[in-house]
């Protein structure tokens, strides 16, 4: 018996193996450096251009000169090379991945550390560097050593003023920045049956700030619906029995609103202790919490209301941005003083559209909050959708309440 990765991977956890690759993307920032790689590993072809994306999200609209620059050749590259691009607005690269692409039992390969947020779709999805990337245009193959897996079992329903972000926290918080070192951490037990597949995504993509290879969900017929939307057909997996290296329990009714402290993610505390810490500038949006239902919901609490900071929201694609359009939910949004950002990664990286400066406080729906991430000297506290809108409303960290 075998855990999803091993079975996927078609090998024991812990052995070497080589692998095709069935999706391989990359974004402005990772895929200037590939397109460099490859050229001089003698630009000999793509292995299959259909398998290939290249998604501009992280410095788009371009920052300086420099950037334009090299997202030209880069542009001009990917246009000509006949693989899926993605150009300015289209949005983040994962969740244009995730919009009807990946399905249950693929390899994907992304040059971005959070490409483990594709694993929501019972698929292994990992990241790698651009030099690995470069030889996977080549080869449409590269090489893994089979992760040991960690079982997160997730029982019960969120329940109150909690979100799955809170739940993605709370792990986090329990294993630690290394707690999960080139493992494949396995969300298991019944509980995942209550998480929509946005939630999934959210808790996949957390992952990588244990360390781990992956996060991972079993496809079962939340995930079967949610392609199927897309027109895309597939089938459930059947979890098999097989031994994790650690277990964690998460009651899912147990878990309250958290904030991670900077300058750690796993330094997370609740809401309630910091209450009352004023902030220069709530930031909703990334790939962790850019989707329709994350707008959707923070627009539902700040309709009708002002906000009392700056206040940038950024939808995590151009269809996001759309349905958030065609609902009413865009407009929620900007009547309460928010400002809204291209579709894209926004200020997450700290290159533009909301950096913060020498001083300030940003509360971010965001998944990393390292010093100096969003703008140099700044504080990043992290949290969910929920407790941005209440503390966006109020100035100061708040709260939220129940729904």
């Amino acid at each position: 018996m075998s855990s999803l990765s091993e079975r996927i991977l078609g090998a024991r956890a812990g052995e070497y193996i080589d692998r095709k690759v069935d999706r391989a993307y990359v974004h402005d920032g990772t895929g200037v450096l590939t397109l460099e790689a490859w050229k001089g590993m003698g630009s000999r072809g793509l292995f299959d251009p259909s398998r290939i994306s290249v998604i501009f999200d992280h410095i788009v609209p371009a920052n300086n000169s420099t950037t334009a620059t090299l997202q030209h050749e880069l542009r001009e590259f990917a246009k000509g090379s006949f693989l899926h691009f993605s150009d300015i607005g289209g949005g983040i690269c994962h969740q244009c991945m995730s919009e009807g692409v990946v399905l249950p039992g693929e390899v994907v390969v992304g040059a971005d550390s959070h490409s483990c947020t594709l694993g929501a779709f019972g698929a292994f999805a990992t990241g790698v560097g651009a030099t690995d990337m470069a030889a996977i245009w080549l080869t449409g193959e590269t090489w893994f050593k089979v992760p040991h897996s960690i079982g997160i079992r997730l029982q019960g329903a969120i329940t109150g003023a909690a979100e799955a972000k809170d739940v993605a926290l709370a792990y986090v918080g329990q294993l630690g920045m290394d707690g999960g070192s080139y493992k494949a951490l396995e969300f298991i037990g019944d509980g995942t049956g209550s998480l929509c597949m946005d939630d999934r995504l959210l808790l996949c993509n957390l992952a990588a700030e244990t360390g781990a290879k992956t996060g991972m969900f079993y496809a079962d017929d939340i995930t079967v619906d949610y392609l199927a939307r897309y027109g895309q057909s597939a089938g459930e997996q059947e979890k098999e029995p097989c031994d994790y290296v650690q277990e964690l329990e998460i009651n899912l009714a147990d878990v309250e609103p958290l904030i991670a402290v900077p300058p750690r993610v796993d330094t997370v505390r609740a809401v309630r202790d910091l209450a009352g810490l004023p902030v220069d500038q709530v930031f909703v949006g990334t790939c962790t919490n850019g989707r329709y239902s994350d707008l959707a919901r923070f627009a539902c609490m700040v309709r009708g209301n002002k906000v009392a900071v700056r206040t940038i929201v950024v939808p995590a694609s151009r269809e996001v941005m759309k349905e958030a359009i065609r609902t009413g939910v865009l407009t929620d949004i900007v009547e309460a003083g928010c400002s809204i950002g291209t579709p894209g990664c926004g200020p997450c990286l700290g290159a533009h559209m909301g950096v913060i400066g020498e001083g300030e406080v940003c509360l971010s729906t965001a998944n990393r909050n390292f010093r100096n991430r969003m703008g140099i000297g700044g504080e990043i506290y992290l949290a969910s959708v929920a407790t941005a809108a209440a503390t966006a409303l109020e100035g100061e960290i708040t709260e939220p309440g129940v729904p």
